[in-house]
């Protein structure tokens, strides 16, 4: 399993970026364990609470890729703490950046669909039923 999220994530699984239970070491680093968290957590709460918008979703990933970004291009070393958050953040709009997706690509199936068969009821009520 640690394999696969190591690769799933992308993760360098550092030792010194990493939380440890009982003395083991998690499969994979602070930042991904955020992420992983955000996106298990971020199901019931879009569920719950629905879909935030656009904006909701790119500012809610700002802070994980500033943090990144500014730790990749500086000096500063970031927190364990503020990359499992970071990443938790991230993570949760991550979900809603998928449902996202999946209404575009949705939609543009179905124009395209359209644009093959013709503009039908059965073709609008099969988009609505994916959406």
């Amino acid at each position: 399993m640690g394999k696969f999220l190591r690769i799933f994530f992308g993760c360098h699984a550092r030792p010194d970026r990493s939380f440890y239970w009982h003395g083991r070491q998690f499969p994979i680093c602070a930042r991904c364990t955020g992420e992983l968290a955000g996106i298990l957590i971020g199901i019931p709460v879009i569920l719950i609470w629905g879909l935030p918008s656009v904006p909701v979703v790119v500012l809610l990933m700002i802070p994980m890729v500033a943090d990144g970004f500014r730790q990749l291009l500086t000096e500063y070393t970031s927190t364990n703490l503020r990359r499992v958050s970071t990443g938790f953040f991230f993570g949760i709009a991550f979900d809603g950046l998928l449902v996202y997706f999946h209404r575009i690509c949705v939609t543009l199936a179905g124009e395209l669909v359209k644009l093959i068969l013709g503009d039908t009821e059965a073709v609008n009520r099969a988009i609505e039923m994916f959406l």
